[in-house]
């Protein structure tokens, strides 16, 4: 049974160090209904690539030259923000493993079923939307604990009332904390400085004004 073609076409790049693997790839790529960005394996052709075409999804198959594809994954990884899935031609456990650490996403062994390359296409973008929205979480937070940080320094106030500070003003400006915080972390030069350390206390005998003492 011929796959359910995709409501919105994706940008895919494919890489391989072999023509024959990159065409027959590439051809069921397209018969998914998708753009095929390019068909390369030349390190540096990879890396302006996927900086500038932003591709949606990477295809890297793996055959005999594992190394080749490490270092594939690796650049393409760095350089564009699309989840990566390797094609395996070779069973290679060590190769997963060390794929993993460079920021592999996802592989299959089987490259050229038009259903089970959709459905891990499918698979990664969703879990690669996850991770985003999950690491976008994690950022707003650090804002957020940054903005108290510098609110309590500044105010001379602990962590309760330094985040009241956020969502006071967050409530009377209809926005949402995060930008409140985002918005002291940019602008935190101009707050109120360090409140000055309280006078010493006078000692005995002593007075306050020096005209009065002798």
């Amino acid at each position: 049974m011929e796959p359910e073609s995709p409501t919105e076409p994706l940008r895919v790049l494919v890489v391989d160090g072999r023509r024959q693997r990159l065409q027959e790839v590439g051809d069921v790529v397209l018969s998914l209904g998708h753009e095929v960005l390019a068909r390369e394996s030349d390190l540096s052709e990879i890396g302006h690539l996927t900086a500038t075409e932003g591709p949606d999804v990477a295809l890297v198959i793996v055959g005999e030259e594992s190394e080749q594809a490490l270092r594939l994954i690796g650049t393409i990884v760095h350089q564009a923000a699309c989840p990566v899935i390797a094609i395996l031609d070779v069973q290679d456990r060590a190769f997963i493993n060390e794929a993993a650490k460079r920021g592999l996403f996802a592989y299959i062994t089987e490259g050229d079923d038009p259903a089970e390359l959709q459905s891990a296409i499918d698979i990664v973008l969703r879990r690669f939307s996850e991770y985003h929205a999950l690491e976008g979480a994690f950022a707003r937070r650090a804002v957020t604990e940054r903005a108290k940080g510098i609110l309590m320094e500044r105010h001379g106030v602990d962590e309760r009332a330094a985040f009241e500070l956020l969502r006071g003003h967050a409530r009377r400006t209809g926005q949402k904390i995060v930008a409140v915080a985002e918005r002291v972390v940019d602008t935190h030069p101009l707050l109120p400085a360090k409140p000055a350390a309280e006078p010493a206390p006078e000692r005995a005998g002593e007075s306050a004004d020096p005209g009065l003492s002798r």
